[in-house]
């Protein structure tokens, strides 16, 4: 199962479009909101999520993501429930996945110390003792994934895959998308 946490104010490209491709792959994803289960997004679009953050089970998950959007790293860190769940999926031996802002809640608990990462150009100094790539779209680093922005959703959603199921998965998505 991959958790895809959304708080208000999340970027919706940066949610909706990983969660189409990996579902695309076959992969399970549940979209989580930190309370409730309609989420607002930095654009006013309101998604309904698939379940509340009590619902997550971290026994389960193969991932968890956290997409960007300053509102919704501001909710997500706001959250200690939200913040226990990542630490609890990724100690667990899962992935742990973000982009845009996302990587800076990432980096805020440790899990980005030494990995090479990459974030939203202008938060590198929110990224702890990450190593920042500033110029990669997408970066994998042994169980972290991290992405630069908005325009980078469909190479992180493919990264997400090709972790998951393997690059030629990521591959016959892409296929499927026409990605050029």
């Amino acid at each position: 199962m991959v958790y895809v946490l959304l708080g208000t104010g999340f970027e919706e490209i940066e949610a909706v479009t990983p969660v189409d491709l990996l579902r695309r792959a076959g992969v399970e994803v549940a979209t989580v909101a930190l309370a409730g289960r309609d989420v607002t997004g930095s654009h006013g679009i309101v998604v309904r999520a698939d379940r509340s953050l009590s619902e997550l089970d971290p026994e389960q998950a193969e991932m968890i993501v956290v997409p960007g959007g300053r509102g919704g790293v501001a909710s997500i860190l706001g959250c200690p429930q939200a913040l226990e769940a990542i630490r609890t999926v990724y100690d667990g031996g899962a992935f742990a996945a973000a982009l845009c802002a996302g990587p800076t809640v990432l980096a805020h608990l440790g899990i980005t110390d030494g990995a090479e990462c990459v974030c939203y150009p202008g938060f590198e100094d929110q990224m702890g003792a990450a190593h920042v790539n500033e110029s990669a779209p997408c970066v994998r680093s042994g169980r972290v994934i991290t992405a630069a922005s908005a325009g980078c959703a469909v190479p992180f959603g493919l990264a997400l895959v090709a972790a998951l199921k393997g690059e030629a998965a990521a591959e016959t998505v892409a296929q499927q998308i026409v990605l050029r």
